[in-house]
């Protein structure tokens, strides 16, 4: 698929695009193309390509579209596929405020209606997983399906402890109350990005090097070289004060959208599964073996094949 420039839909090229990306699977950019839509209220990148029904990708932290790369071409056979960065990521914009979860699916509803996509599949990563299920709890008939993955919707379940009595459970979930700080962590990490960055990695993958060497290193240059993007990468833990509050709003009612959750079983295992049986009507679920918290990347051939079973299927 390839889009008609417009005001609002230009072609994208350069560093974090299509075209300067490190390794993509052969073949892939002539299928897909880097494009800013304009919403309207923000700029957003997405990676467009593919024929059929729409769906939507949504990374989460500390990721951008290119974490999808290894599922991108097969699903691209059925459905157009819509990659998007996320406001604050890769080339979208980093404006200075906006970070609530409200104010990110207003962003995804914008992008899809510039495009012309009024009913589409999507699923979601991290932060993409509180994204979509608000998109899914505000705009139901919207959204046929949606996948979401490795992540936990704040307020529906109990938080666990402060000082987990596993030290596992400690460093997978330490960067949250680090990355909510004002201030003091990006003077701490600038500099260090590649120390910091690989650390959250290592400790919330299966292995060391699960997710691949020339991935982490790109998403790092990212962080380093891409002016606001480590600030904004912290500005969406910042905004959980605004988020929690908007989440406890949606849960009182389940989503009547259905949901297959996915995740590692080195990572979130069958809390994903968990929690959203009680907060929608129709729920399976995934857990992948020997898999951390990065699905796209470390098991991508278990997850495309989940993903294009569950979006086979009928309304």
């Amino acid at each position: 698929m390839t889009l008609a420039p417009s005001d609002r839909v230009s072609p994208l090229s350069g560093f974090g695009s299509v075209t300067n990306v490190p390794q993509l699977p052969e073949g892939f950019t002539n299928t897909f193309k880097s494009y800013r839509i304009d919403t309207g209220k923000i700029g957003l990148h997405a990676v467009i390509g593919g024929t059929g029904e729409p769906l939507l990708l949504h990374i989460g932290w500390p990721q951008n579209w290119y974490a999808w790369r290894d599922l991108m071409l097969p699903l691209s056979e059925h459905y157009t596929v819509i990659a998007v960065d996320p406001r604050g990521f890769g080339l979208s914009d980093r404006p200075a405020g906006g970070f609530d979860v409200d104010t990110l699916a207003d962003d995804m509803f914008g992008l899809m209606d510039v495009l012309g996509h009024d009913r589409f599949i999507m699923a979601g990563h991290d932060i993409g997983l509180m994204v979509g299920y608000v998109m899914a709890a505000r705009q139901p008939d919207r959204i046929r399906r949606i996948a979401l993955g490795e992540g936990m919707i704040l307020g529906a379940s109990p938080s666990p402890p402060l000082i987990p009595e596993d030290r596992r459970t400690n460093d997978f979930l330490w960067h949250m109350g680090f990355n909510r700080a004002l201030d003091i962590n990006e003077r701490l990490v600038e500099g260090r990005e590649d120390l910091f960055f690989n650390y959250q990695f290592a400790t919330k993958a299966a292995s060391q090097d699960a997710v691949p060497k020339h991935a982490r290193e790109f998403y790092i240059e990212v962080m380093r070289r891409v002016p606001g993007t480590l600030k904004a990468s912290f500005d969406h833990y910042r905004a959980l004060d605004e988020t929690i509050p908007q989440l406890r709003a949606y849960i009182a009612n389940k989503i009547p959208v259905p949901v297959p959750t996915f995740a590692g079983a080195l990572a979130c295992g069958d809390m994903v599964e968990a929690e959203f049986r009680t907060l929608a009507d129709n729920v399976e679920a995934l857990v992948i073996p020997d898999c951390g918290h990065f699905p796209c990347e470390e098991k991508p051939d278990e997850l495309l094949g989940a993903l294009m079973a569950f979006f086979a299927k009928g309304t």
